[in-house]
Order: C-alpha cells, then structure tokens, then sequence
C-alpha cells in the first residue's frame, strides 16, 4: 500500500479538561517522537505521524501507552477529482493485495469535519461508485467483509481501511512516580507493566538477596526491566537494587523462623517507602494476588504492610495467575520469568500464612527491624 502517514487516535485523554488535555497530548506526543524517528501534528483529537521507517513505525506505535487505535493512512485533498483518483489507486493496491476482490462485501464509512458542498453520506455514497467502477464488489452496509474509511477535515482528506489496536491507558509519565517492587517472577513485571499503562513513571527496586538466591536472579531483574523499557520510551525505567540478604538473615536469626516471608515483605515495604521518598515518588507497588503464595493471604497483606504510610497499590489483586501469564506472554516477559533462578532458600517449611498483627509487630522488635532496613537502605544503589 502506498501509505504516508498513521492516524492515531486517544481515549480518556479527550474526558480530561482542555488544558490538561493539551498537556496530556503533548506528552503522548513526545513519547512517540522517542519511540522511533518522526515527525507528529496535532488536530482535532487525532496525531497524525509520518514516520521516516513506515514499517517500523507501525510495529512501535502499538507500545506506546495512550494510543487506542492507529490506522496506515493515505492523504490528499479534499476535492472531488482528487479523493477520486487517490481511493482509485488505493483500491487497485487493495485487489493487488489480496484484500479486495469480487466477492468481498464492503462497505464506504465517512465522517467529515468542517464545512463542505456535500454531506458524509453524499461522500461515501459517492466513494463506492469509485470502488464499483474499479471492481464490481457487493456492497453491505450491515456486515462488510471490508470498510474503507475515508475521514475528511475541512481541506484534507484521509483513506485507510485498518484500526489497529494500540495499548491504551494513559500517556507514560503523566501520573507521577511509582517503586516498583520487582523481582524476576511473572507477577511484578506484570504489575509494573499495568502502572506504566496507568501513565505512571517507574522505579524498579530488587531487592538482592544473595546467599539465599543466586547470581541468576539479579540477571534476570535486569533482563525483565530491559524488555519493560521497549514500553517506556520517553520515560525510561530507573534500576535499583539493594543487598537485601543482611536483613534475611537478621531476620532469621532473632524472629520465629515461621514469619520469615512476612518480615521480609515487611521490610521491603519500608526500604521502598524510603526510596519512594527520597526520589519523590507517590506510592508503591507489588505483584500481589489475594491467595496466590503464603505471603499473600488476606492476614499476612494486612501485616506486611503494617507500618507503611505511603499507598502500596496492587494491580494484579484480584487475578488469578492464568490471566497474570496471559498478559506477561503478550508483553514479552514471560519467556524471562519462567527461567530457573534457584528460589529462595530463605523460605521456611512451614511458613505464616495467617499472621497475627500483634505477633508480627513483636517479631519487628525482637530483630530491630527499623535499624535492619536502615542498614540496607544505606547500601540502595543506582544500576
């Protein structure tokens, strides 16, 4: 197809007020200008790009957060000898393709803005001569095989007959900051993953914890966070990590063996309280899933997060882990987080599952644990 632009279309962005709408737009703008070589125009609730690759353009744009929809479009002018002869081309390219033939019912759907001699009806009515006169194809307006769009605005005139659909959500870095307690499991990129279509702007926080894990974890944090970052042009996943093994190991030795996991989600929480504060960030956010693992039940939620004063927001609560896959196959995190990493040889036989808050605040206690996450907050550092 001889294409010169792609139409983009938005969601929510168009419920916001003009002003932060405008606002909104232009860091969409911005974040697809960064995600591959372009040049973008804004107008009347559509972005219209010209991508310097077309096919690379097209591929991308469906990871940029905010777009709905996109379409491979061709332009020309809104005049009737010219939309005549540019869908006249287009739909011999659509016969060449395969896409167009005798038997295809197909169907003409105009929209129009600004003022004109015609109405879209008198527009599209005429647009299927054009196609007729190139391939006498059924016309069906109730079920089409094939839709051609032909949108006019006020002198220009756009052909296509593809919406793609992008990812939504909200343009990345228009909500504020957000730690991200993120592991090489399937769950966190995922949570991750769902925030930054929330517009959130990422900090992912590993938390080491050699001697009970291996080398391998770190490696595929990092492997995880740069699969995450083809989804975060324009706004770029920062790294942390913290040697986090000290604070196990405190852990185990003064606290019930039994509430190992609890104390150590525990003291997650508060490291990324503090980096949350110190890097201006707005809340937390963890791969929970009610009943998913021992650290996860109701009781232990509620106790892990005893202590904390920043939000901790959960995007994956109330799924279950079929659905939690599904979306980590379709964002490319999947094939990293079934890797083998050894576990974690922390974990106890028989660890709590249904935490007493009581029993967890004297468990605090007993190991110190203020000055046991103050220690390896002092050692956060920057990858």
């Amino acid at each position: 197809m001889n294409y010169d632009l792609i139409i983009a279309r938005y969601g929510e962005i168009g419920l916001k007020s003009p002003k932060i709408r405008s606002r909104f737009e232009r860091k969409l703008v911005k974040n697809i200008k960064a995600t591959f070589e372009c040049d973008v125009e804004r107008n009347q609730g559509r972005i219209y790009i010209h991508p310097e690759d077309f096919e690379d353009g097209v591929e991308k744009l469906n990871r940029v957060f905010g777009v709905v929809s996109y379409s491979p479009a061709t332009s020309t002018h809104t005049t009737y000898e010219e939309i005549d002869e540019t869908l006249g081309s287009y739909v011999e390219d659509l016969i060449e393709e395969g896409v167009l033939d005798e038997n295809t019912k197909f169907a003409i759907k105009c929209r129009r803005v600004g003022t004109h001699d015609f109405t879209s009806q008198e527009m599209a009515a005429h647009c299927g001569g054009v196609v007729r006169n190139k391939i006498m194809a059924p016309v069906d307006l109730t079920n089409p095989d094939l839709t051609i769009f032909v949108e006019i605005r006020d002198n220009d005139t756009y052909i296509f007959h593809e919406k793609i659909k992008g990812p939504g959500g909200l343009p990345l870095g228009t909500q504020g900051k957000v730690v991200v307690l993120l592991s090489s499991g399937i769950d966190s990129p995922v949570a991750a993953y769902m925030m930054m279509k929330r517009g959130c702007e990422v900090v992912a926080l590993n938390c080491n914890n050699d001697p009970f894990t291996t080398p391998k974890a770190f490696e595929l944090f990092n492997q995880l966070v740069d699969q995450l970052n083809i989804y975060a042009q324009g706004v770029p996943i920062q790294k942390r990590v913290v040697d986090y093994g000290e604070y196990l190991q405190t852990a185990k030795e003064k606290a019930p063996e039994k509430m190992t996991c609890v104390l150590c989600k525990s003291g997650m929480y508060h490291l990324a309280e503090k980096l949350a504060r110190k890097l201006g960030a707005d809340a937390i956010v963890d791969g929970s899933s009610v009943g998913q693992v021992a650290s996860q039940t109701l009781s232990n939620i509620l106790a892990t997060r005893y202590g904390v004063e920043m939000p901790i927001l959960s995007p994956l609560i109330g799924l279950d882990k079929e659905e939690i896959t599904e979306i980590a196959k379709s964002i490319g995190t999947f094939e990293i987080s079934k890797i083998d990493d050894g576990g974690c040889s922390a974990v106890p036989r028989y660890p709590e599952t249904r935490a007493d808050l009581e029993r967890v605040k004297q468990a605090c206690e007993d190991m110190n644990q203020d000055e046991a996450v103050q220690k390896a907050f002092e050692n956060i550092r920057k990858v």
